[in-house]
């Protein structure tokens, strides 16, 4: 009797030993994962609201020569500018707030890859030593915190219109370099020069018309780059959509610019100084 007691006794014991062993396996082969942060995040600054940064916490940037899509920035620029890459956009990690669909991969003049979004090259600024360091934005007036919510950018480039000539930003032609208003993918926008304050004498409702030049609709207006008057923007109801409309004038694309990034083709239609650009020093649409 007392042989077999202390059999059971061994036998449990021998069971209550296997299940620590077991679970102290078990603790060595899965111990606590360290979270791996995401490689592009949405931080907030308390100037900016919410910006893109790096696994680290580094201030991503968009460059306003950019606006076709390439990368304007090498030699000296670069040095200054480091380029954003991620090896594999496959596995791209981002946060919450994010769609993986705006980022893309472009190859720069020099070879290498670079990472866009929304169409955008994103770089560094060397001078912002540590992490949610803004020091980079608006240097020059063409470096701008890369962020979500632009209801407009700025784009400097050639204005070249559907005539295939070059203007300057008077309209006469020539070459030099012009800044004016895109949409946050690139796309210029344009005013009317028929236009009154808040009114739009364009657009009929008439989908063939309408859609030579269509209406700029922002349900409401979000971020603008470092100076650029968010209070200059409002919308106006044109046949149930709100226009985008900055010191009154309604906004627009140009149908053939075909809603591509830095196309300016409107400029020379029917003649320039119809459809002009629109930028910081437009004045304000006539009442």
């Amino acid at each position: 009797m007392k042989i077999f007691k202390l059999s059971r006794m061994v036998f449990a014991l021998g069971f209550v030993m296997s299940v620590v062993i077991a679970c102290s396996d078990d603790d060595d082969a899965d111990p606590d994962p360290i979270p791996v942060a995401n490689d592009v995040q949405l931080k907030d600054n308390s100037t900016l609201g919410k910006i893109l940064t790096d696994k680290d916490g580094k201030t991503l940037y968009f460059f306003s020569k950019d606006a076709n899509g390439n990368s304007a920035c090498s030699g000296n620029c670069e040095a200054n500018w480091p380029v954003f890459s991620v090896a594999d956009l496959s596995k791209l990690k981002i946060d919450g707030g994010l769609t993986a669909s705006d980022f893309a991969t472009i190859t720069r003049a020099d070879g290498k890859p670079q990472t866009t979004y929304k169409g955008w090259p994103l770089y560094y600024y060397k001078n912002d030593a540590a992490a949610g360091e803004v020091k980079g934005e608006n240097v020059g007036g063409i470096w701008f915190v890369a962020k979500t919510d632009y209801t407009v950018m700025l784009a400097n480039a050639q204005l070249v219109g559907l005539d295939g000539k070059s203007y300057l930003a008077d309209y006469k032609e020539g070459t030099a370099e012009t800044q004016f208003f895109v949409d946050d993918m690139g796309r210029t926008l344009y005013a009317f020069a028929r236009d009154s304050s808040n009114n739009n004498n364009y657009t009929t409702n008439d989908p063939v018309k309408d859609a030579a030049w269509p209406i700029y609709v922002a349900d409401e207006v979000k971020g603008t780059p470092t100076g650029v008057d968010k209070a200059l923007f409002a919308t106006i109801d044109v046949f149930g959509k709100k226009q985008l409309t900055y010191k009154g004038w309604p906004l627009y694309y140009f149908g053939p610019d075909e809603m591509k990034r830095g196309m300016t083709k409107g400029v020379s239609v029917p003649r320039p100084g119809v459809w002009p650009i629109v930028n910081k020093d437009s004045p304000n649409a006539p009442k």
